[in-house]
């Protein structure tokens, strides 16, 4: 894997991201179960093929993802790394039958997500992370899924919004102030949120979930922009879109969490043309087109094997022709603004 790239929060500290980062909503039992012995083979296969950046959620699993990082975490105590998790969510017990996000999450244990992004709110879920991960630090707190597509309705997120930037938003400074986290942000599904948050308040990063992959640029036009201008750093998952441009426009295939569209399939369809033109594989290229991107910190797929790690570590190490990008934009496939690998 090639060498980390280095991020100097606004705290003054440098978190080396390695180019590719893992994942671990898969390991929280994302749309099927998982072993706790699979899972650990899992990191450690990331571990192995040089991944040190590592991204998770309380909401992966209901804590089962955090939980399962935590003797990972101890295997490589002292070891450099970059560890993120997220805030926003407190997990509350509950009757088995009214377990949150069962249509996502298979095997969880009973438990409800109560939203908060209070300033008290922030710092609960901070310690409770810090218990789940058995770790001395964390490195990036993002503020989790604080758009109207989460929460259904413009004004409900406005309301969040609100209480975070009021309370939430403080907690995190302190927290980085105090150098209890060397930097924080927010990861989102939605780049005009993220937009929104950068320009409130003074943030180090963003992990930008499935809106700059080689299906979607929108966010060249402001977001991006933007955070080269302020020296915002952004973590891009689901450079996939949840599945479709790793599996290929093939009958049942993933977009967003869902059955793809016949428009998004067919758009799939046509950049395989060119990939098949060009000897390229989609995953190949769906995993390195974001890293040309000078604000792109590390690209961050999910993996629910060692084999699927190993494979996406591969696809970095490949050569693509710079015809092949070339022939994308030709085909108004990719945006003629975009920034593509040398």
């Amino acid at each position: 894997m090639p060498h980390t790239r280095a991020f100097t929060t606004r705290s003054g500290k440098q978190l080396p991201f390695t180019p590719m980062g893992f994942g671990t909503a898969p390991l929280g039992n994302l749309f099927a179960p998982v072993s706790d012995e699979a899972a650990r083979a899992t990191l450690d296969a990331a571990w192995d093929v040089g991944c040190r950046t590592f991204d998770t959620a309380p909401f992966y699993g209901l804590g089962i993802a955090e939980t399962r990082l935590n003797p990972f975490l101890r295997a490589h105590r002292g070891k450099q790394m970059v560890l993120s998790t997220k805030i926003g969510r407190l997990l509350r017990p509950c009757a088995r039958d009214q377990r949150s996000a069962q249509e996502h999450y298979f095997d969880t244990p009973a438990r409800e997500v109560v939203f908060d992004y209070s300033y008290d709110g922030v710092l609960r879920s901070f310690d409770f992370s810090m218990e789940r991960l058995g770790t001395d630090t964390i490195d990036v707190l993002l503020c989790h899924d604080i758009d109207a597509e989460t929460h259904g309705s413009a004004e409900t997120s406005e309301r969040h919004f609100k209480t975070f930037m009021e309370g939430g938003y403080k907690a995190l400074e302190r927290l980085r102030s105090e150098g209890r986290i060397a930097a924080f942000g927010a990861g989102l599904n939605v780049w005009q949120m993220c937009e929104r948050l950068a320009r409130a308040g003074d943030f180090d990063l963003f992990l930008l979930a499935g809106r700059y992959t080689l299906l979607e640029q929108d966010p060249l036009e402001t977001f991006l922009p933007l955070c080269e201008q302020r020296g915002i750093g952004i973590l891009c998952g689901g450079p996939y879109n949840s599945g479709i441009l790793a599996t290929g426009a093939r009958e049942g295939a993933v977009y967003n969490y869902e059955l793809a569209p016949p428009s998004v399939v067919e758009r799939v369809r046509k950049i395989e043309a060119v990939c098949a033109a060009h000897r390229v594989s989609l995953p190949c290229a769906a995993l390195q087109f974001p890293l040309a991107h000078q604000a792109i910190v590390s690209v961050i797929p999910g993996g629910k094997t060692p084999d699927e790690v190993r494979r996406n570590a591969a696809q970095l190490d490949i050569a693509i022709p710079p015809a092949f990008w070339a022939d994308l934009k030709t085909a108004g496939l990719i945006a003629a603004r975009a920034p593509v690998p040398a």
